[in-house]
């Protein structure tokens, strides 16, 4: 499976701070809020990833993450013209993708959790159809809203009803940014066509799949955090809840220099070489206490 990363729009909710830089550039505690959609991704044990943004905004994307070699990982990059919606990704990345599954992140949307990792890996491993996930909100009318045949006790089920920023939403179960489709994926994106705002939407395409019987949906308990930082006052309350888990346990969240080694993707030779390149900050001494902590 591989990864792509739409990192893409024109950030007008955060507004002026995006005036002349892409949100997913903007930092998110201490880290580019990008790096937290490519842990995602990496967390899933996917290393051919995608990054697709406006072309303004591609090269400082490429001078940020580069090739990605340095985590053990290969990132390429396309240019997304215009804003034209989530779906359209699938399309611009239909070369990259050369019929193989994937995993769709969007850049500003944050996940994080103790069995996150494993649900991940668990949903890379799809073959057939497609899978989204349910996470409860107080406001189910900002987002795609799902209402899904298992209970709300349950951990998945299949897709009854979905629904683009309802009036009158079926459940309090949104859809985050992060979805899970099988080879057809492009296809699918191909026959959808722009709604009423202009956009190929990512919820048409789960539509074609939940009319297929093959949309499946997996809960976001309470367990797991999912942060959506593309407004200020969210981007504030995503900073502030890294700051606060970092601080209080003693780890990093999404770092990929971490995930890399722990995943095999590097070497601990490797990570040495990076680390050796890093000024003197808090993030470098985390590393070498990473480094020791491994080698006892």
């Amino acid at each position: 499976m591989k990864g792509i990363i739409l990192s893409g729009g024109k950030g007008t909710r955060l507004h002026p701070l995006t005036f002349v830089v892409s949100k997913q550039l903007l930092p998110v505690y201490d880290k580019p809020m990008i790096y937290y959609p490519l842990s995602t991704l990496m967390l899933a044990g996917i290393r051919e990833i995608l990054v697709i943004s406006a072309p303004e905004d591609l090269p400082l994307f490429k001078k940020l993450l580069k090739t990605g070699e340095q985590w053990g990982l290969s990132i390429s990059y396309e240019e997304q013209a215009e804003p034209n919606g989530i779906a359209e990704a699938l399309v611009i990345g239909e070369r990259f993708l050369a019929g193989e599954s994937c995993c769709l992140v969007l850049g500003d949307n944050i996940f994080y959790g103790a069995t996150l990792p494993e649900r991940l890996k668990r949903a890379s491993q799809l073959q057939s159809g497609a899978i989204v996930f349910a996470y409860q909100v107080a406001n189910p009318s900002h987002y795609a809203v799902v209402t899904f045949e298992s209970g709300p006790e349950e951990s998945s089920g299949r897709v009854l009803f979905i629904e683009e920023k309802p009036t009158q939403a079926k459940s309090n179960f949104a859809v985050p940014g992060l979805y899970f489709y099988d080879n057809e994926g492009v296809e699918v994106a191909k026959t959808i066509r722009p709604s009423m705002r202009g956009e190929l939407e990512i919820t048409d395409v789960n539509r074609v799949y939940m009319e297929r019987g093959q949309l499946n949906v997996e809960i976001l308990g309470r367990g797991v955090a999912w942060l959506d930082a593309g407004m200020p006052e969210s981007l504030l309350q995503a900073s502030m809840f890294i700051q606060t888990i970092q601080e209080r346990q003693g780890f990093m969240i999404s770092c990929p220099e971490e995930i890399a080694l722990r995943s095999g993707f590097i070497s601990r030779e490797q990570l040495a070489v990076l680390i050796d390149k890093m000024g003197n900050n808090t993030y470098r001494s985390y590393l070498e206490r990473t480094l020791v902590e491994l080698a006892t």
